[in-house]
């Protein structure tokens, strides 16, 4: 049972369980049951706890900022071989880095006495007189002068020139009548005149150059002056905020189950980042590996949960188990699991498929394909068997690029491939200008209660967590999906799903994202709960023939 006084929490456990046999791949995995029965304690005393205060975003009375977080468990056992667990947070909770029952982080940046508090103090100071500087009121009028003598002086030039252009004009409508109407002396004079005007013309709009260089570079000079002290607190601001950046990484040292440590910056420097990300080794799962080491106690598995509202961005379900995040705990866990004994990566163990691929029509230019679930579209990096090698195997003599779109690998469903470069060419026109029509086929874990609609929710890369996507209204891109509910009973619901755009995981997160319609698609281990198989089949597309010019339409029935 978890209790607050401690931090390794014995764990009662029936005779008949057994240990897993090899310590949890963290990044894609099924909880043992014994991290099941760890994490379920945790949520217990986390629903009935009043040892801190802090807003999951469970109770809608309370008002202000809602912050959910990932909990992790790490089954072990102490040097007694007494089975028990032990947790963390990622980041911080209510204010604080330790909290009792929890493990320490490994490196506490809230530390009153500590060098990060200190150069923290001084930097807030440099943002104060940063502050006063910029917002004093001899620097907000030499900003402003600079700025209003650059518009006066855009306007003077312009107004001159139009002028100057109308007087030039006259002068050449006037040499015109002077040809027809003075004599060759009068002609003489008066070209004369003209020319001296255009002389003093030019003169003038040199002169004005000139006056309005001279009174911007002094207004200039000006703003500099007052710009030099604030620059140089800046440039002081920035070399410290680097040098506190730097001791940060180094006070960040990761111990393996070989005994060996490694800083943040020796971990990320082979990485293609090529430095530490933001909040690197503030998870959970460092934290649990690093007290486990620490401490002789030996890691047997781990699970990680999310406890609360789910953020803007990801798709996060309350209580829900999720893997550890890539970005920033990939390397660090690489170097920390090193001489434990990891189960392997479940995706690089791919689902083979033996048989033949079911093609549900072909012709000389073009041929539709029944992609199994599990089954790569492309090639991956570890894994050559796809649709495309064997379209490739099947087609020796096409030419081109094949397959016209992708499924994910989760997916099944219909694929269009081309037997050469003028198809490929015109169907992926027909793609691109949208004209192709595709309808899904999926079952939500949950009951939907409304029966059509439309989802707008902008995607990009979660760059911290490949190949998860994130809802990004200020870098995603634009992402549209119809749909129509078929069917609601045993709490869950059949839906079609009429894609506008094509984006990576776009009906999966349009589908568990809390702003479209809170029910991911069943056996989505990335955005929901793995199943048998994610239940996403692609059952119908209908596009123009690219050669016959007839509208062609198939239907491939989801075998779910």
């Amino acid at each position: 049972m978890f209790k607050k006084a401690s931090l390794f929490h014995p764990l009662q456990v029936e005779t008949s369980v057994e240990l897993p046999k090899q310590f949890t791949f963290p990044f894609y995995y099924e909880p043992h049951e014994l991290s099941i029965k760890a994490a379920e304690e945790v949520k217990s005393y986390l629903n009935s706890q009043t040892d801190f205060e802090h807003n999951f975003g469970l109770d809608i009375s309370k008002t202000g900022l809602k912050i959910g977080k990932m909990f992790g468990v790490m089954i072990v056992k102490n040097e007694k071989e007494e089975l028990g667990y032990i947790v963390a947070f990622s980041g911080k909770l209510a204010e604080s880095n330790c909290l009792d029952g929890f493990v320490p982080p490994i490196y506490d940046t809230l530390k009153a006495d500590g060098f990060y508090k200190k150069g923290e103090a001084y930097l807030n100071e440099l943002n104060a007189k940063i502050e006063v500087l910029e917002q004093s009121e001899a620097f907000i009028k030499a900003k402003l002068r600079l700025e209003e003598l650059k518009l006066h002086s855009e306007k003077a030039l312009e107004d001159f020139k139009q002028n100057a252009k109308k007087e030039k004009q006259l002068r050449k409508q006037m040499r015109v009548e002077a040809e027809a109407n003075l004599s060759k002396v009068e002609q003489s004079e008066l070209l004369e005149t003209l020319k001296e005007e255009s002389i003093q013309s030019n003169l003038k709009l040199k002169y004005l150059k000139r006056d309005i260089q001279l009174a911007i570079a002094d207004a200039e000079n000006t703003l500099s002056n007052l710009q030099q002290p604030i620059e140089a607190l800046k440039k002081e601001r920035k070399t410290l905020s680097a040098e506190l950046q730097r001791q940060i990484h180094e006070e960040y040292r990761f111990l393996n189950a070989l005994g060996e440590t490694k800083d943040l910056i020796d971990i990320f420097k082979t990485t293609d980042l090529g430095h530490p990300p933001a909040a690197a080794g503030e998870c959970a799962a460092p934290k649990l590996f690093q007290f486990a080491f620490e401490n002789n106690l030996i890691p047997i598995a781990m699970a990680e949960f999310w406890w609360g509202s789910s953020p803007k961005s990801e798709v996060r379900k309350h209580g829900q188990f999720y893997p550890s995040c890539r970005g920033k705990c990939e390397p660090i866990l690489g170097h920390m699991m090193q001489g434990l004994d990891v189960e392997a990566n479940p995706i690089e163990q791919a689902h083979t498929f033996e048989g033949e691929m079911d093609i549900v029509y072909e012709d000389a230019y073009l041929l539709l394909v029944n992609k199994p679930h599990e089954f790569l579209s492309v090639p991956g990096k570890t894994i050559k068997d796809s649709v495309l090698t064997r379209m490739q195997d099947y087609l020796p003599n096409a030419s081109g690029a094949l397959l016209v779109h992708r499924l994910d690998m989760s997916t099944s469903g219909l694929l269009l491939v081309a037997k050469n470069e003028k198809t490929y060419k015109k169907l992926q026109r027909q793609f691109i200008n949208r004209t192709i029509k595709k309808r899904y086929v999926a079952l939500l874990d949950g009951e939907l209660n409304t029966s059509t609609g439309t989802i707008d929710l902008p995607l990009r890369v979660d760059l911290d967590n490949r190949p998860r996507q994130l809802v990004c209204y200020e870098y995603g891109k634009p992402a549209k999906t119809n749909y129509e509910v078929l069917d609601v009973k045993n709490g869950k619901t059949r839906i079609h799903f009429y894609p506008i755009t094509g984006r990576t995981h776009q009906l999966r997160v349009h589908a568990a994202h809390h702003k479209g319609l809170n029910l991911p698609i069943l056996g989505d281990d990335l955005y929901g709960q793995s199943a048998d198989r994610l239940h996403l089949h692609a059952e119908m597309l209908s596009f123009e023939h690219p050669i016959k010019k007839e509208w062609l339409s198939f239907t491939c029935k989801a075998p779910f």
